[in-house]
């Protein structure tokens, strides 16, 4: 008798609701809902299975207009929108609610079917796919109506043959020499996207030869189907009617630059009569000499008597911009005739950001370490420092810092520091260095800098930096870094050592790691090559990559230049064992579009750090470490590692400078859209890191052996992020599938979930909230 009470009081609820979410009842009479398309896919001979399905969906997306949005259905969206109601005012919270929850109803048009048709058979031409049909109609049911679509598909068109037709003109000769690269080769499928950016190619190819005037226009493409065979041979030509101009190549007479311009003062600012000639022949109105004539022969590619080329034409501007020094950088070209030859004038006009700059940032911190907290920096610039756009830049740093998802064991740090950084717009070198100068110019860095970590309770950490090297661009998706020479130096004073510290070593546990992140002074002198690699995709690509490796020697100069002067097996420079290890690393990342709103991203990484002479492991400032907000999620930061290491009961953070000298890392996670703030995602994270041969400090549970594998920790877990424009803002909440400090039987832990247990949720559900992604 209860059960069937129920029962009637359940199905009264889903008759109130689904009476009072009738949308049929808000819909004009002589109108239809529009519910979507349906397309039948037709066959046809030489066109395969796999094909059709691959158009049924590009045609799905050129379909107009779009249906509203569903449930199950159900067009919930233009319910409520109805059910809101029409607001008195535009500003009004009515209105303002019916924008963001309602959607106004898309009704049904035969004209939209006709429309459709005719878009679909222009689309199925330009992708070769000629004297394909379409039918369309319409088919109501209800209050829904549907776009109801036939589409027979003929075989494709391949090319068969391209000819470039010319005369003998030097314009033609030109135009000839363009097919050598030419994207149209047989036998790719017709397409006219592709025409269009041969024809784009070979504007490119004759502006980089001097035709000024030269545009796609001028370029014809003619083409000669057979439907015996579904080939097309092509024949491209300059048109007749081209203007003359644009068959003449132009060259550079004058270069005027104008580095003080602005819009105020601009009369005066590009006064010729105050231009003074360089060596290289640049009129420079510049009479205050702000900068040095080097500066313009290194940015800008045109040089008086050279051959006007469109490539050195956006060098020179991608330079100019690049170099910080100006805020608005703008060109023109006046042509003119001087006797039988076509020439222009290039002029410059540079807007210059004020010189020195003084600035204030309070910004909250993120790092990979679960670090989180704010940090105030005074910032002082100088834009032209040698008057060829060097850029001096002093910071003074304060902050304060906590661990985040630490358990109420992490650590709180507070720090402070001075650098400067000095960049030139060039090499700079004792020795004369040969460089493509047709690519974006090279940077050379100088940096030195103080920072000072305050562990309150335990101990203040000094690090002295200086480095000197160089950033240069192989390409649009290749950058390289190379640092030649890097010196840290870092300690801990013991008058810095706090109460905590003398307690944390009087346990055995304990006592051996504190000592050595004390004891232990690290000076490193270093090398570091970084190879950055970003393919950078089109937008139309669905699939991108990143790759970041790293080449670290250290100590192997010092090492030949210093010997063991104390007979203890150590070498050292002003009484300071230096250390001495190679160290790598690659760093690869994967992006796949799988939807519109859902992209699979991944993350492998693998580094290894060979310590030998002075040093038996990586100083801690460079070892590897795992868990955390930015590694595997389902551990604390530093928690897991290295190999079987078990840390102390109740101490599983608190030993944050730990880590490893080898480190094996695999990430991925699937991220969708909910909509344009709110973001979700799933992922797993597996990695663990290792001690090379050193057991001093772990054990021999920490050293790396041909077991490594059953030594990798698991997670897994949920995210939600929150895009505010600016940053994303990450929640990620994870738990521990397989912990490799456990037994070995027992460190799949999978079983031991039981998210109804509260102390099981308090040890093994970690929440990560940090900025950005993770990868």
């Amino acid at each position: 008798m209860k059960y069937s009470v129920y029962k009637s009081l359940f199905a009264l609820v889903i008759t109130t609701l689904v009476v009072s979410c009738n949308v049929k009842k808000y819909i004009p009479e002589k109108e239809r809902l529009y519910s979507g398309t349906e397309i039948e896919m037709l066959p046809f001979e030489g066109v395969s299975k796999k094909d059709r399905k691959a158009l049924q969906g590009e045609l799905a997306g050129l379909a107009r207009p779009k249906p509203n949005s569903q449930i199950f259905g159900f067009p919930y969206r233009v319910w409520l929108y109805y059910v809101i109601g029409e607001p008195k005012k535009d500003s009004s919270f009515r209105a303002s609610l019916r924008r963001k929850l309602g959607q106004e109803p898309v009704f049904a048009n035969s004209r939209s079917v006709v429309t459709n048709a005719n878009v679909w058979k222009a689309f199925l031409q330009n992708e070769g796919y000629f004297h394909s049909e379409v039918a369309g109609k319409l088919e109501e049911k209800g209050y829904k109506a549907k776009g109801i679509y036939q589409v027979r598909v003929h075989r494709r068109y391949t090319l068969d043959s391209v000819r470039f037709i010319t005369d003998t003109a030097l314009v033609g000769k030109d135009f000839k020499l363009s097919q050598e690269k030419t994207l149209l080769k047989p036998p790719v499928p017709y397409r006219l996207d592709n025409l269009k950016l041969e024809r784009e190619r070979i504007t490119q190819e004759m502006k980089r030869k001097g035709y000024y005037y030269f545009n796609p226009d001028y370029v014809a493409i003619l083409g000669d189907t057979n439907t015996n065979n579904y080939k097309a041979k092509l024949y491209l030509a300059l048109k007749p009617e081209m203007p003359e101009a644009a068959a003449r190549q132009y060259y550079i007479r004058n270069v005027y630059i104008y580095p003080n311009y602005t819009l105020n003062n601009a009369v005066q600012d590009t006064n010729r009569r105050e231009a003074f000639r360089t060596t290289a022949g640049f009129q420079v109105v510049d009479s205050s000499r702000t900068y040095d004539e080097r500066l313009f022969h290194n940015v800008i590619g045109f040089k008086p008597g050279r051959r006007y080329n469109s490539r050195v034409q956006d060098i020179t501007l991608s330079r100019l911009i690049n170099l910080g020094t100006f805020k608005f950088v703008r060109n023109r070209f006046a042509p003119d005739t001087q006797g039988d030859s076509t020439v222009l004038d290039v002029h410059y006009y540079l807007t210059p950001y004020p010189k020195k700059s003084l600035r204030a940032e309070i910004a909250g911190t993120s790092k990979s370490n679960s670090l989180a907290g704010s940090q105030l920096t005074l910032s002082w610039r100088n834009r032209n420092f040698f008057k060829r756009a060097e850029l001096l830049t002093i910071n003074a740093t304060g902050g304060i810092e906590a661990q985040l998802g630490a358990g109420g064991q992490g650590v709180s740090n507070f720090s402070y520091g001075l650098n400067a950084t000095l960049t030139f717009p060039r090499l700079v070198s004792p020795i004369a260095i040969d460089y493509d100068r047709r690519q974006v110019l090279p940077k050379t860095n100088l940096t030195l800098g103080y920072q000072a970590i305050v562990r309150r309770q335990f101990y203040r950490l000094n690090s002295f930096t200086g480095s000197f090297g160089y950033a240069f661009r192989g390409s649009s998706k290749v950058e390289h870094t190379l640092i030649p020479l890097s010196l840290t130096y870092v300690y801990v004073p013991t008058n810095s050592l706090g109460d905590l510290y003398y307690e944390a070593i009087t346990d055995p546990a304990l006592a051996s790691q504190y000592i050595a992140i004390v004891q232990n002074q690290q000076l490193i002198p270093s090398s570091l090559y970084t190879l950055h690699f970003n393919s950078s995709p089109q937008s139309q690509s669905r699939y991108s990559q990143q790759l970041i490796f790293n080449f670290e020697p250290a100590g192997n100069a010092a090492g030949l230049l210093f010997k063991d002067g104390n007979g203890d097996g150590q070498k050292k420079v002003f009484d300071v064992a230096f250390s001495q290890y190679v160290r790598a690393d690659i760093d690869t990342r994967h992006y796949l579009r799988l939807t519109p709103s859902t992209t699979w991203a991944s993350r492998v990484f693998a580094g290894a750090g060979l310590p030998y002479g002075n040093s038996s492991s990586l100083p801690f400032v460079k070892q590897y470490f795992v868990g955390g907000s930015n590694s595997i999620r389902a551990f604390r930061p530093r928690g897991i590692g290295p190999g079987r290491y078990l840390r102390p009961a109740g101490r599983t953070v608190l030993l944050q400078d730990g880590g490893g000298d080898i480190k094996m890392e695999a990430n991925t996670e699937l991220r969708t859209k909910f909509n344009k703030f709110l973001q979700g995602a799933l992922f797993v994270d597996a990695g663990n890191v290792w001690m090379y041969k050193d057991p001093t400090l772990y054990g021999e549970t920490a050293v790396f052996s041909k077991d490594f594998l059953k030594e990798v920790a698991i997670g897994a877990g949920i995210g939600l992020r929150l895009d505010v424009t600016y940053f994303v803002l990450r929640f990620d909440l994870a738990t521990p599938l397989r912990n490799p400090a456990l037994a070995e039987n027992e460190r799949w832990v999978l079983d031991k979930i039981n998210f109804r247990d509260r102390d099981w949720r308090k040890d093994n559900l970690i929440l990560n909230i940090a900025v950005g992604y993770p990868f």
